[in-house]
């Protein structure tokens, strides 16, 4: 049952980099997804020290779902509109250099399926799993994109997230899954994948994403439509974008550090 008893739900922190990923434009887009789901995923699966591994994958036609709001970027630009977001959770802060690897095969693979791929990543602890709703499995989600505002401090929004933002969606009362994460300034040769592009101008950073889950599609689109105003209001002062994307699959192949034999959905 969704938490709308005011109770405030456990949370587990984690360390997680996300990379934002824009399929080739020469070929298919379903073949690039396809492939992404079963050759590559293998690679990244098979890497030492991961806590998990998901696929978030987007649906192919996202303008961005939020209301349209004077002063803030709520229609995602046709090329910077993300294909999927490769959600890599690690052991602990020491984990990535034991991948490396793995990294370099991933590397190698990038150029066939993508061509733009995007690391963000936080602190350690600073990806938050919010268990909204216990033994509940979303059947639909969404993902937000926020641009902090040009006036608004890194400090002064990552609070926000976490004391403001936060509990007022957990207080919807619709949620399913609700996972945050805040992210260090951008740095391109934290992931600089070979004859893949890695542009990402000053003014389309982003700072910090929620995946908000749902029962289904129509309480996804209640959460837009009953919702959403008063988290505008609430988010106005702090963001100059809100991108939100519609999940079509949100894949797991690792899952509490155990490689899964067939991914959930």
């Amino acid at each position: 049952m969704n938490n709308t008893t005011g109770a405030k739900p456990n949370i587990s922190k984690h360390f997680t980099s996300s990379i934002l990923l824009w399929v080739r434009t020469d070929k298919p887009r379903q073949e690039s997804m396809d492939r992404w789901k079963g050759p590559h995923s293998g690679i990244i699966a098979a890497t030492p020290g991961l806590f998990e591994y998901r696929q978030i994958h987007l649906d192919e036609h996202n303008p961005g779902r939020w209301p349209a709001t004077p002063g803030i970027e709520t229609v995602i630009p046709g090329d910077r509109r993300i294909d999927g977001i490769a959600e890599v959770t690690f052991d602990n802060a020491l984990s990535p250099l034991s991948g490396r690897k793995q990294t370099a095969l991933a590397f190698e693979d990038e150029v066939n399926i993508f061509r733009r791929t995007l690391l963000h990543a936080g602190p350690p602890g600073t990806s938050r799993w919010y268990d909204v709703a216990p033994g509940e499995k979303p059947g639909s989600r969404t993902v937000l994109y926020l641009r902090r505002g040009k006036d608004e401090g890194t400090i002064a929004f990552h609070t926000f997230l976490k004391k403001e933002l936060t509990p007022a969606l957990i207080a919807t009362g619709i949620l399913t899954e609700l996972r945050t994460q805040v992210f260090l300034p951008w740095n391109e040769k934290t992931w600089d994948t070979p004859n893949v592009a890695h542009d990402n101008p000053a003014d389309q950073h982003l700072h910090a994403s929620v995946v908000l889950g749902f029962a289904d599609d129509a309480s996804r689109d209640a959460f837009y439509a009953d919702h959403a105003a008063a988290l505008t209001t609430l988010l106005a002062p702090h963001v100059a974008a809100i991108h939100a994307y519609d999940v079509t699959e949100a894949l797991t192949y690792v899952k509490n550090g155990q490689i899964l034999r067939q991914y959930e959905n």
